[in-house]
Parts: C-alpha cells; structure tokens; sequence
C-alpha cells in the first residue's frame, strides 16, 4: 500500500494566525459600507482612548483575554462616561454596538469565548429612536427642487440628487454609493441600501429620470467616463472624485437655507417629508410606502403614521372635553 505523505501544509499558514492577529482590521475588513467602517473605527477607538489606549492587535487581545465580568463593567464604565458627556441615547447606542460587534465578531472567529449581552448595556429599545419623523410639506420640498440653477453644472447635479432624496426616499448614504452601471439608463437604479448584504433595484418616475439624463449629459461632457461614480465633485480639488455623503448633507442644508425653511433641515428629514406623504397620498397605507422607505419592520411605517395622524392628540382633545 503507497504510503500517502504530505506535499503542503497549513503549518506555515497557520503560523501567521498564531501570532499577532489584527482582529480590529480583520472585522472592519468583513463590513461592506465605507460609512459603516468609518462609524466602527471612531467608537472603538474612543472605547480604547477612554482607557488612554489605542486599539492595537496588542490592546484588543488584552481587551479579549479578559472574563466576560470584567469586560462588561468596563464598557459599562465608558457608556457612563457617555451618558455624563450629555451624548443622546441614540449615539451611545451605536458606540456601545460598535463594541459589541467587535466581541462577536471575535466570538464568531474563535478568538474569545464570552459575548457582551447584559442589560446593563442596552441603551435603548426596539424603534424608540424613530419617534421624530417630522419633516415639511410638498409645497418646502417643491421650493428646494426650484432653488438650484439648472443652466449650470452643478444646478444639473444637484437637482438630480434632490429628486433622488425626495421621489425614491434614499438616504445619502445611498445616493453617494451610486455608480453609472446600476442605472439602466431609463425606470430601474439599483442601490445598496442599508444593512443590505445585496443592491435593491427601485422605480424612477419620470421626474427623476429626466434628471439624471440631462445631468449624465452634462457630466460626461465634462469628465467623460473615467470615474464610474453617478454623482461627482466639481470643485477644482476634488474635480471628478465620488461626492462623499457629507456633501448631500451641507447641499441640502443650503438650500433650505436659501429656501427659508424654518427648521435645521437634512436629508434625512427630506426622507422623512417622502414617507409621510406618501402616507398622506395613499390614505395611511403602509405596506405600500414600505416598499418606498425599504424599512425591513412594518412597525417604523407606524410610527411615522401615528405621528402624521397625532392620533394621541386627538384622544388628549377628547379626555379634556370630557371634565
């Protein structure tokens, strides 16, 4: 019988893991979103900074050797901090996933054998964090569409990304993740949307597609196709590099501004003025407007519903009739 020996081995493989492993890069390099990584890499390193370290291979095995006791009552430690900080909930929720994330991911790899999931830690529940969905009317929006100067370049641009936030619900994010092949060039684009593992093909009304054909014209003229991003910088610095989510966020400011909306206003708030319009226009249909907002629970189209509805409101009126 032929004697079976080894021609390769995951010793010299395996040697490598052994030693120094970069658990935090490692677990950034497994996240999809640029946006998301960015979030990853300020909470743990505030975490680690908050100890006065920062989060090496060295410090996170450290932080991962511990027991499951000691390790909670030090992010427990630092959610405090936050709270003192004067932090809103909704932030030190993130801060503390972030730290979380990290643990399970460490888990999941066989690095650490605890994950952290102790009430104390819970900073807040379910959809709590969706109770303010006020937005503006039809008639702001449609002032904010009017404001940009389409016989320039950037009037082009920006009005295409203004109908994208406000026709299709899309959050920056989405709108600067944009490339020109997930366009087809006429009623479908494709975008990642968030916590999705796969792109989301959605409808363009006419609107929006006409939009983006005159910008698309107009963008190709000036920097052809050397950049596959469907929204680019046009200053003379960044000319022709992918728009950074940051940039809608001041666009839109701008112009509610120049506007003379009364009211701190951000995409997001353009995204919740779409949804609840649309509840508006199909008489409080949610599964409908689901499909608009892409949100994967039923129960955030409630709450943007009830609030459009002041349903409380109109019980408050009622009980004070009643004495």
């Amino acid at each position: 019988m032929t004697e079976i020996t080894k021609t390769s081995s995951f010793d010299s493989h395996l040697e490598a893991v052994r030693g120094q492993r970069d658990i935090y890069q490692e677990m950034l390099d497994h996240k999809r979103s640029p946006q998301t990584k960015r979030a990853y890499a300020s909470d743990i390193k505030d975490f680690f900074g908050f100890f006065d370290m920062q989060p090496t291979p060295a410090t996170i095995k450290e932080f991962l050797s511990l027991t499951k006791v000691e390790a909670t009552s030090l992010v427990l430690k630092w959610k405090n901090h936050l709270v003192e900080r004067g932090l809103k909930m909704s932030s030190i929720s993130r801060k503390v996933g972030s730290i979380k994330a990290l643990v399970k991911f460490s888990n999941d790899i066989g690095a650490c054998d605890w994950v952290l999931t102790s009430e104390a830690l819970v900073c807040s529940r379910g959809i709590q964090k969706y109770r303010d969905t006020t937005g503006v009317s039809p008639d702001w929006i449609n002032k904010m569409l009017l404001h940009p100067d389409r016989s320039t370049l950037i009037g082009k641009r920006d009005y295409a990304i203004l109908q994208l936030l406000w026709s299709n619900a899309l959050r920056r994010a989405e709108v600067v993740s944009i490339s020109l092949d997930d366009w087809d060039g006429d009623r479908y684009l494709w975008v990642m949307g968030k916590g999705r593992a796969d792109k989301e093909r959605i409808t363009l009304n006419p609107n929006t597609i006409n939009a983006l054909k005159v910008w698309l014209d107009a963008r190709f003229r000036y920097v052809g196709d050397t950049n596959k991003a469907m929204f680019i910088s046009l200053d003379r610095v960044n000319k022709g590099n992918r728009l950074r989510d940051q940039h809608i966020y001041v666009l839109v400011d701008n112009v509610a501004k120049a506007v003379g909306l009364p009211k701190k206003f951000s995409p997001h708030r353009i995204r919740h003025s779409s949804i609840t319009a649309a509840l508006d226009a199909t008489g409080g249909d949610v599964r409908a407007v689901q499909k608009l907002s892409r949100h994967s629970k039923l129960e955030v189209l409630m709450v943007y519903d009830d609030a459009r509805l002041d349903a409380q409101g109109d019980i408050s009126d009622m009980l004070g009739g009643m004495v």
